[in-house]
């Protein structure tokens, strides 16, 4: 049932009014009548029979004010299902992938090798410090440190030579390379090389033929960079040959902390 049909309910029954004199004057006529005596069942029986029309038209006329105040009153259902919008979903956003940390492109440091006590070498049995006419000593220079180092030899002679050869083994403990050298003898009076052997970065200086190196005291120094920390120095060494008037000699050793 719409609103149109609902509010003409509502209209009519405001606008019924029911004909009271009438309904009485035609309750009066019914009790005038010969009364019909007949077995009743109910005390609605004893009633005339234009009473109980009246009373029965008063009832629908109620009943249908009462239905029709009732549909007035109650709204009907819309059809029309009203849905909230549902919140927009947040855009997500993904986080960005953070960078990656800058790798080190340094190398790790070699751990510096550290001989066992005892094991300085000598490059003979028969090979000493001092020989003959040559006296010698090896040691680190005072100046060396954990990123470089020079090892120095120290050789005296009584007598003048003839030929000389004078080599330094710096043993590779870790990235031990060639920085350079030098000796306190005049440079063209030797011919010198620096190589990688058995092991070990070798300077060596040759005395040229028709040279001579005075009697007196001479310096020959190896430098060299190595893996960053202290360096050991166990396994270094030297070893001189030489010629003099007195003949040959030899000498020979390790190399000791500067003092």
């Amino acid at each position: 049932m719409n609103e149109h049909i609902a509010r003409q309910l509502h209209e009519a029954a405001e606008a019924h009014q029911p004909d009271r004199a009438r309904m009485l004057a035609r309750v009066q006529r019914g009790a005038a009548g010969p009364a019909v005596r007949h077995r009743a069942r109910s005390g609605l029986r004893s009633w005339p029979k234009a009473a109980l029309a009246g009373l029965a038209t008063a009832g629908i006329l109620a009943t249908g004010g009462l239905a029709v105040a009732s549909i007035v009153r109650t709204q009907p259902p819309s059809d029309t299902t009203t849905t909230a919008p549902s919140a927009p979903s947040p855009a997500v956003t993904p986080s960005p992938t953070p960078s990656a940390p800058a790798a080190n492109t340094a190398p790790a440091p070699a751990p510096a090798t550290t001989a066992p006590a005892g094991a300085r070498p000598t490059p003979s049995a028969s090979i000493r410090a001092q020989n003959g006419p040559l006296w010698s000593e090896g040691s680190i220079d005072a100046h060396s440190n954990v990123y470089w180092g020079q090892d120095n030899l120290t050789l005296r002679t009584a007598q003048p030579l003839t030929s000389l050869t004078v080599e330094l083994r710096i043993a590779q403990t870790g990235d031990v390379r060639d920085t350079g050298n030098w000796r306190t003898l005049p440079s063209d009076d030797f011919t010198v090389t620096t190589q990688e052997s058995g092991g070990a970065l070798v300077y060596r200086w040759v005395l040229k033929p028709g040279r001579t190196v005075p009697a007196g005291q001479h310096e020959f120094a190896g430098q060299y960079n190595h893996a960053t920390g202290v360096r050991s120095s166990a396994n270094d060494s030297y070893r001189v040959d030489a010629q003099s008037a007195g003949g040959s000699a030899s000498v020979g050793g390790g190399f000791t902390p500067a003092r």
